[in-house]
């Protein structure tokens, strides 16, 4: 379907923002940052040229990690009012209530199974490979005594994860209380239903509140291409401070680790790429090199909410796909399809549990994978949060939740990774949606 080349006002502005930073080559620019980083980080280091003393290493790596501690504040900041509106909108200005529950039919289930298919793979991979039972024991001591795991292990903000708890609490009865607990998937449900809401209310009655969300939109997009300008000094600041503090010996450790979290990564995006050549007769190749930009770009952010407005334009602009599909599907999919999120916390819970020694019964395992799948959902789409998810998950399979620390070191890179492949799992399943849901007329696409 051709997109319109008039714009609106809101349009224009959001391109102004999107084009602003894909002008800058940021991804070249982070990239840069992240490997002096560790350069850097390895230099300051205890394991590197020693020459410093404890203190003064501390004060360093708190002044390195700074600028990368406003750019995550700057992005969780907005990253709950731009989804929110995102919704909202993507749903109202569909003005079909008819399209919302088709598309709804098959796009949440298409979202429970690939983060099925996503969980399942990550736990047989680390359960073949083996990565913690090459892990020294004094080695997670020394990370889990380390002064990084009581500064940078975050705090367990979720009382409780588990699915039944989820479910009693999918519909909001405090709005402001979920927004402070950064509770995503009841902020999700409450912009669905803001956004069906508009579409069956008359037109006049709902134009303010959708010019508000219009202004929000626009107004966070803004904010976050003033946070992009960081990035590059954010990734070297804060993956120098990691590295300071763990020392180069900690981070190579769990290079095993590392890599099986990768190749599952990447078995995920094989099938997302036999989807896509099956189900909508696409090349994979050409696929690929459509949302290559996105792709780098959720690489060097880390942040699936902060590319989202850039998704939404690969989708529509380089894949053909209709708006009120690629407008519905992204925020949504930002939120609740967290594949490669899911994949790295059950790699990372089964590897710890190596480490420690801890057996898990296959019923153990299945009940690991039902919590896995519900606790991704809903996940805040920002930097390092798959940390705080990880760390409810380890207490409820016995594992100390101080163990995050031994693989604190290669978690930024490891963000970076299943970043990508969160983002690429959304831009699926627009491209699948696009091909599998009708248009207002029942006419096949």
């Amino acid at each position: 379907m051709p997109i319109s080349k008039k714009k609106s006002s809101r349009a224009k502005s959001i391109d102004q923002s999107t084009d602003f930073i894909i002008a800058q080559d940021l991804w070249v620019k982070i990239l840069i940052g992240m490997f002096l980083g560790i350069i850097i980080g390895f230099t300051l280091s205890p394991d590197g040229l020693g020459l410093w003393d404890e203190g003064w290493l501390r004060t360093t790596s708190d002044w390195l990690a700074l600028p990368g501690i406003i750019f995550l504040g700057l992005i969780q900041m907005v990253i709950v009012p731009l989804i929110a509106c995102s919704i909202i909108l993507g749903i109202a200005e569909s003005k079909d209530l008819g399209f919302v529950k088709r598309i709804s039919f098959k796009l949440i289930p298409y979202f429970i199974l690939t983060t099925t298919f996503a969980i399942t793979i990550g736990i047989g991979l680390v359960s073949i490979v083996q990565p913690g039972s090459l892990i020294d024991p004094l080695v997670a001591e020394q990370a889990i005594d380390s002064g990084a795991a009581a500064e940078r292990i975050p705090g367990s903000t979720f009382e409780d994860l588990t699915i039944p708890d989820r479910i009693a609490n999918l519909v909001p009865s405090n709005l402001t209380k979920a927004q402070v607990e950064k509770n995503m998937l009841q902020i999700v449900i409450a912009s669905i239903l803001l956004g069906v809401a508009l579409i069956t209310i008359p037109s006049e009655t709902a134009r303010p509140f959708k010019d508000l969300c219009v202004s929000g939109q626009v107004i966070c997009m803004k904010i976050i291409s003033w946070a992009m300008i960081i990035a590059p000094i954010a990734v070297f600041g804060l993956i120098a401070s990691v590295t300071i503090k763990l020392g180069i010996e900690a981070i190579m450790s769990v290079g095993l680790y590392t890599i099986t979290v990768i190749a599952g990564l990447l078995c995920m995006l094989v099938i997302y790429l036999i989807f896509i050549a099956l189900f909508t007769r696409t090349s994979p190749v050409s696929f690929l090199n459509k949302i290559r930009e996105v792709q780098l770009l959720a690489f060097s952010t880390a942040s699936s909410g902060a590319t989202m407005p850039f998704t939404i334009k690969a989708c529509e602009e380089k894949l053909g796909i209709r708006q009120q599909i690629s407008r519905f599907v992204i925020p949504i999919g930002t939120t609740i399809n967290m594949d490669g999120t899911a994949m790295y916390q059950g790699i990372a819970a089964i590897f710890l549990c190596q480490v420690f020694g801890i057996e898990l019964s296959i019923l153990e395992t299945v009940l690991l994978i039902l919590t896995t799948v519900g606790a991704s959902i809903g996940t805040p789409a920002t930097p390092r949060v798959g940390l705080v998810i990880l760390s409810t998950i380890l207490v409820g399979i016995g594992v100390p939740a101080e163990g995050v620390a031994l693989i604190l070191g290669v978690d930024a890179l490891l963000d970076m990774c299943r970043t990508t492949i969160n983002v690429t799992g959304d831009i699926t399943a627009a491209k699948l949606m696009d091909k599998w849901v009708k248009d207002k007329n029942d006419t096949p696409r």
